[in-house]
């Protein structure tokens, strides 16, 4: 049995499952409704909020099987890859600890490469 920090447990894990954002839930699913995204999106906000977890749910989006939705399935195997951490296409980088221009270069090296498996590149750079 593997140990999991509650809150990570049961992260919300699409856009109608997520508390207290109801205007970031809705200015996102509008994009993705009409088509018209941004090359990069900010999230701010104190500890807890939900910007990994928005930005976890904006990949499944994007990269969804069923094509770009603002519902994800959450069961194909990019949903899956993505919230298990291991899709090739989702990058998390943390600032904190990776601070380095080593770090940065290597981030910048990914970005001028084609999505492996997904549909698009995200990359989520947190505690900057």
């Amino acid at each position: 049995m593997s140990l999991l920090v509650l809150a990570r447990k049961h992260r919300p894990k699409s856009f109608e499952a997520l508390v207290g954002q109801p205007h970031v839930v809705k200015a996102i699913s509008n994009a993705l409704q009409t088509g018209r995204l941004h090359h990069a999106y900010l999230f701010t906000g104190t500890r807890g909020v939900g910007k990994t977890t928005i930005s976890r749910i904006l990949a499944k989006s994007l990269n969804c099987e069923t094509g770009v939705t603002d519902k994800p399935c959450g069961v194909c195997s990019a949903c899956e890859a993505i919230d298990a951490g291991r899709f090739p296409d989702y990058i998390e980088l943390d600032a904190a600890s990776n601070r380095g221009v080593e770090e940065v270069q290597q981030l910048l090296d990914q970005a001028v490469y084609r999505p492996v498996q997904g549909r698009f590149k995200v990359f989520m750079i947190d505690e900057v």
